[in-house]
C-alpha cells in the first residue's frame, strides 16, 4: 500500500515511537521524575544523553515517557471522532430531510468556535488532565469526520447497487454497513492519519499552555519548562520539539501515501 519512500519513512518512524511508548520501562534509562540538583540544566553526556532539566531530571526519559501521553491522545481522540462522526454522518446523508438540516445546522454551529480555543476553555473549566484533554479535543473532532461521511453517502446512496437492495427490501441498517460505509473508508483512513497528527499537536500546545496532564511528562510541557532557558540550554526544549516534529512528519508521510495509493489517476498510472 505504502509504495512512495516518504509514506515508508513515515511509518517507520510512527513504528518506532509506538514501540518507544509501549516499552517506554524497559527503554528509559532513569526515572523520568528523578529530581538531581546537582545536575541542573546540565548538557547533553555520556551519564545522560540528551542532558538534564532544570529539576535536573534526566531529558531522554521523559521524551520517552511523553510519548505516551502523545500517542494515547492521538489514536483516542481520533478513534472516538471517528466512530461518533461515522454514525452521525451516515445517518445524516442516509436519511436525509428535515434529520439532515438539523444535524448539519448543529455541525455548523460547532465550526463555528475555534477548535483550539473551545479545548483551552474546557480543559480550563475543567482543569488539567488526560481524560479532560480527550474530552475537549473530542468535541470538535468528530465534526469533520460527519461531514465527510455525509458527503460520501449523499453519493453512494443514488448507486445502483443501494437502490436494488432497497428494492429487494433490505433493512435500512444492513444496507447502510453492508452497502455504504465499506465504500466509504478509504477517505475516512486518509483524514484520520492527518487527524492524529494535527491532534497530537493540538495536545501539546494545551500542554505547553499548563492544561494537559500533569502528573506525567509531556512534550508540550517540556518545551514550555525550555522556553525560559533557550539562550543558555537549549537542548531542554530542542530535544521534545524533535520528538514532535517527526512524529507529526510520520503520520504526516503516511496520510500522503495512503490518499496516493487511493487516489484513482495514480492507481491507473501505476
Amino acid at each position: 500500500m505504502l509504495n512512495s519512500r516518504l509514506a515508508k519513512i513515515g511509518a517507520l518512524i510512527v513504528i518506532a515511537f509506538t514501540l518507544i511508548a509501549i516499552f517506554a520501562p524497559l527503554l528509559a534509562p532513569y526515572d523520568p521524575n528523578e529530581i538531581s540538583l546537582s545536575g541542573e540544566l546540565e548538557g547533553p553526556s555520556s551519564a545522560h544523553i540528551l542532558g538534564q532539566d532544570k529539576l535536573g531530571r534526566d531529558i531522554l526519559s521523559r521524551v520517552i515517557y511523553g510519548s505516551r501521553v502523545s500517542l494515547i491522545v492521538g489514536f483516542t481522540v481520533v478513534g472516538i471522532s471517528v466512530i461518533i462522526g461515522t454514525l452521525i454522518g451516515s445517518f445524516s446523508g442516509y436519511k436525509g430531510g428535515v434529520y439532515d438540516m438539523i444535524i448539519m445546522r448543529i455541525i455548523d454551529i460547532l465550526l463555528s468556535f475555534p477548535g483550539i480555543l473551545l479545548a483551552i476553555a474546557i480543559t480550563g473549566v475543567m482543569g488539567p488532565s488526560l481524560k479532560n484533554v480527550i474530552f475537549a479535543l473530542c468535541i470538535l473532532g468528530w465534526v469533520g469526520y460527519a461531514r465527510l461521511v455525509r458527503g460520501q453517502v449523499l453519493s453512494i446512496r443514488e448507486r445502483e447497487y443501494v437502490l436494488s437492495a432497497k428494492a429487494l427490501g433490505a433493512k435500512d441498517m444492513y444496507i447502510v454497513f453492508r452497502h455504504i460505509l465499506p465504500n466509504t473508508l478509504s477517505p475516512i483512513i486518509v483524514t484520520a492519519t492527518f487527524g492524529i497528527a494535527g491532534t497530537i499537536l493540538a495536545e501539546s500546545s494545551l500542554s505547553f499552555l499548563g492544561l494537559g496532564p500533569q502528573n506525567v511528562p509531556t512534550w508540550g510541557a517540556m518545551l514550555n519548562e525550555g522556553a525560559k532557558f533557550l539562550l543558555f540550554a537549549p537542548h531542554v526544549s530542542i530535544f521534545p520539539g524533535i520528538a514532535i516534529m517527526l512524529t507529526i512528519l510520520g503520520f504526516n508521510f503516511i496520510g500522503d501515501g495512503i490518499r496516493d495509493y487511493f487516489d484513482p489517476k495514480n492507481r491507473r498510472s501505476g
